[in-house]
């Protein structure tokens, strides 16, 4: 199974859809318009607290050096579009890995780092490798923080499969909206650009060594069989450009068809994140989160040419109990 941003297959087109962020991409392919209100902002600030948000256990972020894909995706694409004499922002740095792509590609960097152990350990790993020079790590809310001066371009890896959990989308909006009224003028590029979400419906295995737990799964991206069997195609259901208007809500209400007889017992969450594309318009940067299987509390038995509706909505960066218990489905008669 695959999912590129540039070539998607719509299970409710025939025709393919192509996200590549340009000035001429229609709004109307944007799942929702949205439009910035402050007061919305401030209640995500205040359950920021009570939510991983932006605050991730800092061992997370250790994790995060270790994961090859992520790190070579941005790495490349980061090279690939960042020149020396840029000023480049990153909101959330963590450890700083990302900033200090940019900085070696001769760019000025700010780092925005809201977590106070993060804040040192960037420090200390952005000096151990030489670019205290290039890197500034700035202790700030990234939703509060506005730069000094005009900015080329901004990375913001808050991602998480579906857009939950983290607070990408409000970090950025902020960004878009601080920056606009005190620097104004153009907007930066973002990385990543663009994000694609979708779902299948799935037959999947739940026990382990005889015992039986269906749990919510996250399935690395590159692994070979996780004995999940497709029962549909991949359904997208929210496409994310990261520089124009974009809500909040993600909702689903529609039939899907099913293309295997099998029990759909659980419906699999996938993102795609396209983060760059080359200045040569060829070689796009993509990266995709874990998936995630979310099982259903009633598994249905269904035959190749089945319609079922299918209905979730939820906040993105919400927790994942929010969409678990939004989802319903029925079989069409």
């Amino acid at each position: 199974m695959a999912l590129s941003l540039r070539r998607v297959r719509d299970s409710r087109h025939t025709g393919l859809l192509s996200v590549r962020p340009t000035t001429t991409y229609a709004k109307s392919e944007l799942a929702y318009s949205y439009r910035l209100n402050q007061t919305e902002v401030g209640s995500h600030i205040a359950n920021d607290e009570k939510q991983l948000g932006q605050y991730i256990p800092i061992h997370y972020h250790y994790n995060m050096l270790q994961d090859e894909l992520r790190v070579s995706m941005f790495k490349s694409a980061i090279e690939a579009n960042v020149r020396p004499g840029m000023h480049v922002v990153e909101l959330g740095g963590g450890t700083g890995i990302l900033s200090s792509f940019a900085a070696r590609c001769g760019a000025q960097v700010s780092c925005v780092e809201r977590n106070p152990e993060l804040v040192d350990c960037a420090r200390r790993l952005i000096k151990l490798n030489g670019l205290d020079t290039r890197v500034e790590v700035i202790a700030s809310d990234a939703l509060d923080f506005v730069p000094s001066q005009p900015v080329d371009a901004v990375i913001c890896e808050m991602l998480h499969v579906g857009l939950l959990r983290e607070k990408q989308l409000q970090v950025i909006e902020a960004f878009k909206h601080n920056y606009s009224r005190d620097i104004g003028g153009a907007l930066p590029r973002f990385f990543p650009e663009a994000s694609l979400l979708a779902f299948q419906a799935v037959q999947q295995p739940f026990e382990f060594s005889g015992y039986l737990a269906p749990v919510p799964l996250f399935q690395a991206p590159n692994a070979a069989s996780f004995q999940t069997k497709e029962l549909s195609n991949l359904v997208r259901y929210g496409t994310i450009i990261y520089d124009q208007q974009y809500s909040h809500r993600f909702h689903w209400h529609d039939a899907i068809l099913i293309e295997q007889t099998g029990t759909l017992n659980a419906l699999r969450f996938i993102t795609q994140n396209l983060i760059a594309i080359g200045e040569d318009g060829a070689v796009p940067f993509e990266w995709p989160n874990q998936f995630l299987v979310l099982p259903l509390d009633t598994p249905l038995f269904v035959q190749k040419g089945d319609r079922v509706m299918v209905q979730f909505s939820y906040e993105a960066g919400a927790n994942l109990d929010s969409l678990t218990e939004s989802i319903k489905l029925s079989k069409i008669s």
